[in-house]
């Protein structure tokens, strides 16, 4: 018996892009593209109109901006599922579209895979919700914990949050230049130690490249970057 497929809206200003992301949903099994968009008010008519399952969504809009588009869904009461896709990336956006209830965030530009993990994860977490019913403690778990683990950098050892390692990744991918342990600790709202560990993890899985600058006391102070080639 064939699932009824997950109905996708895809927002973007660029229709170039738009038709690249409908593609690469298209290619996801279980997912259909009912429509492309490419202002916010297209969006919200189409919506307005039609059943909606979930909306790829770019930040840059000509008349609104992705966020205030998800605020006026939700005062309208709908309740459509949103993945911003964007090359917003400051922390403020991300934390905004995180308080709004965007399931992903994925930053452009981005590989099939990278947007594939994540509507695979989607599709699990509306099976898993679609059984009703109540849940043990381990499937509130597995249920939270999939989304993040689609967006984390790679699989991570016991003991590390996704959440974590996605956030101090956010911190050095938005950053200008270099940033010290502190620095990062202060942007991602974290302690030193947890930062610290952080980032001799994804040191070590060569996400990140460590330098060193030399101040008065003549004490190195590590400073680390987001090698741009990793960009998905």
């Amino acid at each position: 018996m064939n699932e009824t497929p997950i109905h996708v809206l895809v927002v973007d200003d660029d229709m170039r892009v738009a038709l690249i992301n409908a593609a690469y949903v298209a290619k996801v099994p279980g997912f259909h593209v009912c429509a492309q968009a490419h202002s916010a008010a297209e969006a919200l008519s189409y919506i307005d109109a039609h059943p909606v399952d979930l909306i790829l969504l770019d930040h840059y809009l000509p008349d609104e901006n992705g966020l205030g588009l998800v605020r006026r869904l939700r005062q309208l009461g709908h309740r459509t599922d949103v993945i911003m896709v964007t090359a917003a990336r400051d922390l403020a956006t991300v934390q905004a579209a995180m308080r709004l209830g965007a399931l992903q965030y994925l930053v452009k530009p981005f590989t099939f895979a990278g947007l594939r993990t994540r509507l695979e994860a989607y599709g699990s977490l509306r099976r898993a919700l679609e059984t009703g019913g109540e849940a043990e403690q381990a499937e509130v778990d597995r249920i939270f914990g999939a989304l993040a683990a689609a967006g984390a950098p790679n699989e991570l050892p016991k003991g590390h949050s996704p959440t974590t390692a996605e956030l101090v990744r956010q911190v050095l991918r938005s950053a200008e230049g270099p940033l010290s342990t502190q620095q990062i600790a202060d942007r991602g709202g974290i302690s030193r130690q947890t930062a610290q560990r952080y980032l001799k993890l994804l040191e070590r899985t060569a996400r990140v490249t460590l330098s060193l600058r030399y101040g008065e006391t003549g004490r190195p102070e590590h400073r680390y970057s987001w090698l741009p080639s990793d960009a998905a």
